[in-house]
């Protein structure tokens, strides 16, 4: 192992120690990230309590490391400013991951931590229980407990202003309520008016064509067609079928990327694989020498999910895209498809409707979708709002937002399975992808202005390794702040999506 000039042979083995832990913590973490996909995709539904208590377990070992008194000595010498100066960049930013972690979770009792573990592990199996059987009751313990230890945890966490700042900073570091208001503000208001503009087009799409049935085992075959064209590698991967899409890094060469297929709506496994593979291309083209960091993922959830929406939106639901694929999904179904042309196809994938369900969201009302959760998850956590109210609440704010009120609590309050998980603070992060993947958009273009013209051609070669090189090899190494400033050239900017958003739904619909 290289050593570091100027340090003596006493920090040189505190380094060679910090190594060791971190490896060790990835590998685990890296078989709790295989059975946590086990449990959703795989296992008989009569196992899943016990195994549910077997990662608990699990995770609270590894937890414990992440904060156990070695890690904390090693953290206290390898942060100082002497040394911190001198270390290598991955090790540097492993240092500051595993400092950030141990500085915000040190304070939680293990006993709590495993208990949060275990109770996640079973509130999905009661999710999927209660979506199923239109039953919010079944859900509802689960749920009020999750929010007050969520709550607690904030509170170990330490935080300034809204007690909900210490949740969003777990999934897009250094992010506020203080900055989202305006941001979501702003947003909210030019989607409305544009909303409103489309609204009275006398130029709308026909989305009949979706109206219609189509074959699952058809739209499977598609799908495995489409995957390794646009870039995601099937050795280093798989697709398999679950309840709510999710993709899970196992290592950066076992990428588990998860669909649904629903036969009267065959946009849903489309553009839902898409954007699974848009998360999973980017596990697998992070640096393989980060394997087994804290380092070897995603830059963080907004970053990722910048890739995911990417993928989908900008590129998945472009003219171009359809050119070069089209007449194969047509092929597939030509008595749905057989008498529908490109053009009449691909207004018909960008009709913008409020809708009831979040992942089947055109890309204009997507946004509302997610202020609607995240005005929520605010008021969980600020007391403002009880769990078992969050039916009533859910469908009075999609009235307000989208102006429809779900029939049904699997429609509504029970359709996401963010909350099952504990990923309250998770939410934005969608909203930011689409702002940082405008951003991104427009600098990819004007560095590739044969951007378009390569996804006609199925050239996504192209497209991934600029990817790649820019953002997906990095992993974890810049904040989400550095990594879009190095990208771009500048700070988050909600003006790109405005201006996005705008320019394709005036040609869409003929503003």
């Amino acid at each position: 192992m290289s050593t570091i000039q100027g340090l003596d042979s006493g920090v040189q083995e505190k380094i060679t120690q910090f190594k060791q832990l971190d490896l060790k913590i990835s590998h685990l973490n890296s078989m709790l990230a295989l059975a946590g996909w086990d449990q959703k995709v795989m296992a008989p539904k009569k196992g899943r309590s016990i195994f549910a208590n077997a990662i608990g377990t699990l995770s609270t070992e590894v937890f414990k490391l992440t904060v156990s008194k070695e890690m904390g000595e090693l953290l206290a010498t390898l942060t100082s400013e002497e040394v911190y100066s001198q270390l290598d960049d991955v090790t540097k930013a492993s240092v500051r991951e595993r400092n950030n972690f141990y500085e915000q979770s040190k304070s939680i009792p293990s006993e709590l931590y495993n208990e949060y573990m275990v109770l996640t592990s079973n509130a999905n199996d009661a999710w999927e229980e209660a979506r199923e059987s239109n039953n919010f009751d079944v859900y509802l313990p689960y749920l009020e407990r999750i929010v007050e230890i969520k709550k607690q945890f904030a509170e170990y966490y330490g935080y300034e202003g809204h007690p909900y700042n210490a949740l969003l900073n777990e999934y897009e570091p250094g992010l506020t309520v203080e900055k989202l208001d305006p941001l979501f503000a702003e947003l909210r208001k030019s989607s409305i008016d544009l909303l409103q503009r489309i609204n009275a087009s006398t130029s709308k799409p026909n989305g009949e064509i979706f109206d219609k049935r189509y074959d699952v085992e058809k739209q499977k075959e598609f799908n495995k067609f489409l995957l390794p064209r646009i870039g995601f590698d099937m050795n280093a991967g798989r697709l398999d079928e679950t309840v709510h899409p999710f993709a899970q890094s196992v290592n950066t060469g076992d990428v588990r990327l998860t669909t649904r297929y629903l036969e009267d709506n065959v946009r849903s496994a489309i553009f839902g694989t898409i954007h699974e593979a848009g998360h999973g291309i980017y596990e697998q083209n992070v640096n393989p020498e980060l394997e087994g960091t804290a380092i070897c993922s995603g830059a963080s959830f907004g970053i990722h999910e910048s890739q995911s929406r990417f993928l989908e939106n900008m590129v998945g639901r472009s003219e171009e895209f359809w050119k070069c694929f089209y007449q194969e999904l047509q092929e597939r179904f030509p008595e749905q498809l057989g008498g529908t042309s490109l053009d009449e196809f691909y207004r018909a994938i960008n009709i913008v409707e409020p809708s009831f369900i979040r992942v089947e969201a055109d890309e204009l009302t997507y946004n509302l979708h997610i202020m609607l959760r995240y005005e929520i998850e605010k008021g969980l956590i600020g007391g403002e709002i009880e769990v078992k109210d969050l039916p009533k609440v859910w469908n009075t704010k999609m009235e307000e937002y989208l102006g429809i009120v779900p029939p049904t609590d699997t429609l509504g309050v029970l359709q996401d399975v963010h909350w099952s998980f504990g990923g309250l603070g998770y939410f934005p992060s969608y909203s930011l992808g689409n702002l940082y993947a405008a951003q991104i958009l427009n600098t990819i273009t004007k560095e590739i202005p044969t951007f378009y013209q390569h996804i006609e051609k199925g050239e996504f070669d192209v497209i991934q390794s600029w990817l790649k090189e820019k953002i997906h090899t990095h992993g974890v190494l810049y904040t989400p702040d550095e990594l879009i400033v190095k990208v771009t050239g500048e700070s988050l900017n909600a003006q790109y999506l405005v201006n996005y958003l705008e320019d394709k739904y005036s040609k869409v619909y003929k503003l």
